[in-house]
């Protein structure tokens, strides 16, 4: 039976490079039909804080990444302290004050490694191995060794920064006698310039990338792509599609750079492919947190604002950044636009486009467009003449859909107030 693990520490909150390699555990679990193991390694009495755990699970759950067995190791030390009870009576371990420390023999220890091949160490290297700490905490080497082996852990997959434990683990599994399971070490995540990602190049909790307004799936899909390939240059590719490929000897040894540009793009596709229901009910509670909407949502407004921006969105909070003027009652515009746009006074013209519009039957997309064509050809202007002042002056942006869709959302009674105090609002005023 294959049985994998992933073993957090909550000491802080899950961040990307932890998430990848849960990720990679248990995709390997799922494609063998094996068995996924949540293991909280909160040994550190001091460090480890409940919040830490609950976003660690949250995230977990979250990512979709569900979990068959779960453990804290904080709830196992009389287990610990048992097998070092052991290998003292068995003259294989030795005790300092209160801590109990692994006599290490000298032999070349060989790691087999599914991603890097055969990795050969010497113990010379290695110092004696503390087992229990004279607090009576175990060593995190040590609660790993005998978690493994009692969990049954047949594989052990966790971030090259590890290699280095590997070699004190397999002495520690030998003395107790337990069978060393496989061992594969991913690449690291590196930042653009090649370097282990940091916190500033983006190793934020996953819990930061989802308040940004990404998406669950699309970070699933940009972490599987951070080491492994499912071929064919794939890159959008679903969870359970990526299983059915998934090797871990196919994982590439070099490291790999995250980009956050890729994974916008990543997350752009899958908003571009969602259905608008599920997309405005994950809008929803973003809109909520801004003050946007309340309790009561027109679903149906949302669903034509949706519609607008759904192709031209990365993030949820794209949404909100472009079709913020759907939901506030004044714009803002910033000076360099005010002064590119509305420095001529379109009072006038502004104030004749309202009155028709006002008077319209049927306010929409055809009808708004009619009567603002009308409008400029009576004025003597060319259409192009103020597309972009009336734009401005309603969305408080220069770019974005057709104007005459976004006069359509935005509704008569805004678009009428709004073009008639265009030049009158303090915050658009023409300096005289």
């Amino acid at each position: 039976m294959i049985k994998v693990r992933f073993a957090p520490s909550p000491t802080g909150y899950l961040h990307i490079g932890g998430a990848r390699t849960a990720l990679f555990n248990w995709m390997y679990a799922r494609s063998q039909n094996g068995i996924f193991v949540l293991r909280i390694e909160d040994t550190d009495q001091v460090r480890s804080k409940d919040e830490f755990l609950q976003e660690i699970l949250d995230s977990m759950q979250w990512l979709g990444l569900k979990w068959d067995e779960f453990y804290k190791q904080s709830e196992r030390f009389d287990i610990y302290r048992k097998y070092a009870k052991q290998l003292l009576d068995e003259g294989k371990a030795y005790k300092d004050g209160e801590a109990v420390i692994l006599k290490v023999p000298q032999k070349q220890v060989k790691i087999y490694d599914l991603i890097r091949d055969e990795i050969d160490v010497d113990t010379k290297e290695l110092k004696d191995q503390v087992l229990m700490k004279s607090d009576g905490s175990p060593t995190y080497s040590f609660a790993c060794v005998v978690d493994d082996a009692l969990m049954e852990i047949s594989h052990v997959i966790r971030g090259e920064d590890h290699i280095s434990n590997t070699p004190k683990q397999i002495v520690i599994y030998e003395a107790l006698g337990f069978k060393v399971p496989k061992f594969a070490h991913l690449p690291l995540i590196l930042d653009d310039e090649r370097a282990r990602l940091s916190k500033r190049a983006g190793a934020v909790a996953v819990t930061d990338y989802r308040k940004q307004g990404f998406l669950s799936e699309a970070i699933v899909n940009y972490l599987m792509l951070l080491g492994w390939s499912p071929g064919n240059n794939q890159e959008v590719v679903s969870l359970d599609s990526a299983v059915k490929k998934f090797s871990i000897k196919k994982v590439n040894k070099a490291g790999a750079a995250f980009s956050l540009e890729k994974l916008k793009w990543i997350n752009a596709q899958y908003l571009k492919q969602m259905e608008t229901g599920r997309l405005m009910e994950l809008l929803i509670p973003f809109l909520k947190e801004r003050g946007y909407v309340d309790g009561n949502v027109d679903q149906d407004r949302l669903a034509q604002a949706v519609n607008l921006y759904k192709g031209r969105i990365a993030t949820l909070v794209d949404f909100l950044d472009w079709a913020d003027y759907l939901f506030i009652d004044d714009v803002q515009i910033i000076p360099e636009d005010r002064e590119k746009y509305l420095s001529q006074n379109f009072s006038r013209e502004f104030e004749r486009l309202a009155e028709r519009l006002n008077q319209l039957i049927e306010y929409n997309m055809k009808t708004t467009e009619e009567a603002f064509r009308s409008v400029t050809e009576e004025l003597g202007l060319k259409a192009s003449d103020l597309v972009h002042p009336v734009r401005v002056a309603l969305t408080g942006k220069s770019i974005g859909p057709g104007l005459f869709e976004m006069m359509s959302v935005l509704g008569k009674e805004k678009t009428v107030r709004r073009l008639k105090e265009a030049f009158t609002t303090p915050s658009i005023r023409r300096e005289e």
